[in-house]
């Protein structure tokens, strides 16, 4: 398996390469802010057109996640869709494999700021997820502990062969993990950012994506 473990709450978890967070012992996978339907809301608010393959796209990746690692359950931390209308009016094909990707295992929609979750869908829609020792929930609780968390798109930048590289980035420390966004239109926010700063420890690290994941003290 190519990832990077740690250990929050006395729990094993692996970052992967891809941005999903794999829970082995619960074989539970969490992705965060998906934002399914991006172009599409884009579209119809400004009128700007992109390439409109984004939900194609993630939805892609998140199949070779569950294909991998089978997991019984799965976790979406919430911006799961970039608005509601984008969920409701979701292209049949995307629909069928959404579909295929929940069958057969427990599906838990957290609430994000962009969307309450997609009611249509089926699965359990969640405020928040508690499973053990571990609270899954969409943006930090500052006074929280053993929280696995997205909302922010970390993303964090280091010097590598006299160039600078930034990437998307899980940050984590005894306190919490949060996720880089999944999906495929989605921007971030650097490490070093006040909302970052205040949340995460001084000894937080940052995982950037990779293969396998890099490890780095988090950038200030």
């Amino acid at each position: 398996m190519s990832g990077t473990a740690f250990s929050l709450a006395g729990e094993t978890l692996t970052a992967l390469p891809s941005g999903a967070l794999l829970w082995p012992a619960q074989r539970l996978l969490t992705v965060s802010d998906l934002h399914l339907g991006k172009s599409d809301r884009i579209a119809r608010r400004t009128g700007t057109l992109l390439p409109p393959y984004e939900t194609r796209d993630t939805l892609a990746r998140l199949d070779a996640d569950i294909t991998a690692h089978a997991p019984d359950i799965v976790i979406c931390l919430g911006d799961s869709f970039d608005d509601l209308t984008a969920a409701e009016t979701l292209p049949p094909e995307e629909a069928l494999t959404l579909t295929r990707l929940m069958a057969g295992r427990r599906w838990i929609w957290v609430e994000g700021n962009h969307d309450p979750g997609p009611l249509a869908l089926g699965g359990t829609h969640l405020a928040e997820a508690r499973l053990g020792p571990l609270t899954f929930r969409h943006i930090a609780d500052p006074a929280a502990t053993a929280e696995v968390s997205g909302h922010y798109h970390p993303k964090a930048t280091l010097a590598a062969k006299g160039q600078r590289v930034t990437r998307p980035c899980f940050l984590l420390d005894t306190s919490r993990v949060i996720l880089p966004a999944y999906g495929t239109y989605t921007g971030g926010l650097h490490s070093h950012a006040p909302a970052l700063i205040a949340l995460m420890a001084p000894d937080a690290r940052a995982i950037l994506l990779a293969s396998p994941p890099r490890a780095i003290p988090m950038p200030r």
